[in-house]
C-alpha cells in the first residue's frame, strides 16, 4: 500500500511539474497570453520604463530649439553654424556620449524594466545621416544597447521613429510634410527591407521584446486622412509578413493612426499570433476616461495594449496617470529619458554659451545673407557644441527625482 501511495505521489509531482513547465517559455522570449505579456518563467511582465528619444533621432526641443525641430533641419542648422565637417564630428561624439552603459545602469536602478529605442531608418542605409555619408552605424549602436540592457536586466522595444518617405507628415518623422510612405511603392519596399534586415539580425536576441513598426502614423492635418487611414493595416500586414520570413520569435507592435490614438482603421487582430498594440497620450485628464477607447479596443481584440509614449506634465499628473494605467493593465514607457532642462529622468544643464546656438537656430536663415548676419563667432559656437557633449554625459546631468518617483520608480541614491 505504501508503494502505491508513493507511486501516485510521484505521478502527481511529475504532472504538476509538467504543467508548470508548460507555463514557462523555454526559448527565452517574451510571449503573449491574451491581454498579458509573460516572461520566460511564466510570470507577468508589466512594462515600466522610458524612451531613449533624441539619441538616434534628434528633436529640436530637446536641444532648446523651436522651429529647427527635425533631424534634417537641426543638421542643416549646425552645418550653417560651424560647417559640415565639425558637424559630422559633433554627431559622432553625440552618439558616443548621449546614451551609454552608465545611463542604462541608472535606468535599471530606478526599477524600470524596459527601454523603447527610437531610431531613424537612415541608420540602416547609406544615406547621409548624423555624421556619416555611407556605412551607417545602426547595428553597432543597437548592439551596444542590447549588451548594456542584457547586463542590467532591461528589455528593449525597437521603434522606427522615422520611416522612409515619412509616416506622419510632421517634424517627428523627419519628413517633407506628408506621409508619402503610404503612397510610395519605393518607400514601402525600403521600409520592409530595413525591418527584414533588423529582424534577421536580431531574431535570436531575447533582450529585445519586440518591434514597434511605425511611430505615430498619419497626422490628422490632411484632407485625405480617412483614405490614408485605410492604407495603414495593409502596410502593417505587408511588413509583418516580411518580418516573419526571417523571425518568428519577436512580438510586433502595431500603433494606431493619428498619434497612435485612433485604432478604428485596425480591424483584424488575427493576422499574426505575436502581435500587440501601442497607444500614445499627452495631456488630458489622468483618468480612465482619457484612455477608454484604448481599453475598449484592447478588450475587443484580446491583445495586450501598451502606452509607448506619455509624459511632459506635472509630477502629480504623471503619478495619477500611472495609477490609471496600472489599474487597467496598460504598461508604459514615458517620454523621454534625457533632454535639455527638465521633464525627463535626467536633465542636461547647458552653459550660458548655448544661448547663441538657440538664437541662431531660431533666427531667419532663409537667404545666405541672413545666415551670415545671424551666425555667431565660430570659435565660440564650436566651444558651445563641445560643452554640450560634456553636459549630456550622465555624470553631468541632473537627476529628476520627482519625475522618476511620479512613475512609480525610485532613484537609488
Amino acid at each position: 500500500m505504501k508503494n502505491i501511495f508513493s507511486f501516485f505521489a510521484l505521478l502527481l509531482f511529475v504532472s504538476v511539474g509538467s504543467c508548470a513547465r508548460q507555463q514557462t517559455n523555454a526559448d527565452g522570449f517574451i510571449r503573449i497570453s491574451g491581454v498579458d505579456l509573460l516572461k520566460p518563467d511564466g510570470s507577468k511582465l508589466f512594462i515600466r520604463g522610458t524612451n531613449l528619444g533624441n539619441w538616434l533621432n534628434p528633436e529640436g526641443y530637446m536641444f532648446g530649439f523651436g522651429k529647427t525641430n527635425s533631424p534634417e533641419r537641426i543638421n542643416r542648422m549646425f552645418c550653417e553654424l560651424v560647417g559640415p565637417d565639425f558637424t559630422a564630428d559633433f554627431w559622432r561624439r553625440f552618439k558616443d556620449n548621449y546614451i551609454t552603459r552608465e545611463d542604462m545602469a541608472f535606468i535599471a536602478s530606478t526599477g524600470a524594466n524596459t527601454v523603447r529605442v527610437p531610431f531613424h531608418y537612415k541608420l540602416f542605409t547609406d544615406e547621409d545621416y548624423m555624421g556619416l555619408t555611407a556605412g551607417q552605424d545602426g547595428f553597432a549602436r543597437i548592439d551596444s544597447v542590447v549588451k548594456w540592457c542584457r547586463d542590467n536586466n532591461l528589455y528593449i522595444i525597437l521603434d522606427m521613429h522615422d520611416a522612409p518617405g515619412g509616416q506622419t507628415g510632421d517634424n517627428i518623422d523627419d519628413s517633407y510634410g506628408y506621409p508619402w510612405l503610404f503612397e510610395s511603392e519605393a518607400s514601402q519596399l525600403l521600409f520592409c527591407e530595413i525591418w527584414t534586415k533588423i529582424a534577421a539580425y536580431y531574431r535570436d536576441e531575447t533582450v529585445i521584446l519586440g518591434y514597434d513598426l511605425i511611430n505615430e502614423p498619419i497626422a490628422p492635418y490632411f484632407e485625405n486622412v480617412e483614405a490614408l487611414n485605410g492604407l495603414l493595416e495593409p502596410l502593417y500586414r505587408r511588413v509583418v509578413k516580411a518580418i516573419r520570413e526571417v523571425d518568428r520569435n519577436h512580438i510586433v507592435l502595431i500603433g494606431g493612426a493619428q498619434w497612435n490614438s485612433n485604432f478604428k482603421p485596425l480591424r483584424d487582430a488575427s493576422f499574426d499570433d505575436k502581435m500587440m498594440y501601442t497607444c500614445h497620450r499627452y495631456g488630458g485628464e489622468p483618468t480612465a476616461a482619457a484612455i477608454r477607447s484604448f481599453i475598449a479596443f484592447r478588450d475587443s481584440v484580446g491583445k495586450p495594449m501598451y502606452m509607448g509614449e506619455i509624459g511632459h506634465n506635472s509630477d502629480e499628473w504623471q503619478a495619477a496617470f500611472c495609477r490609471t494605467m496600472e489599474e487597467n493593465n496598460i504598461g508604459y514607457t514615458f517620454w523621454p529619458y534625457k533632454k535639455k532642462d527638465s521633464s525627463s529622468f535626467v536633465g542636461i544643464v547647458t552653459a550660458e554659451n548655448w544661448r547663441p546656438i538657440i538664437d541662431f537656430a531660431e533666427a531667419n536663415r532663409s537667404f545666405y545673407k541672413d545666415i551670415r548676419e545671424a551666425r555667431p563667432d565660430q570659435q565660440a559656437a564650436r566651444k558651445a557644441m563641445d560643452d554640450f557633449i560634456e553636459a549630456c554625459k550622465f555624470r553631468n546631468c541632473t537627476v529628476q527625482d520627482g519625475y522618476i518617483g511620479s512613475l512609480g520608480l525610485k532613484h537609488a541614491q
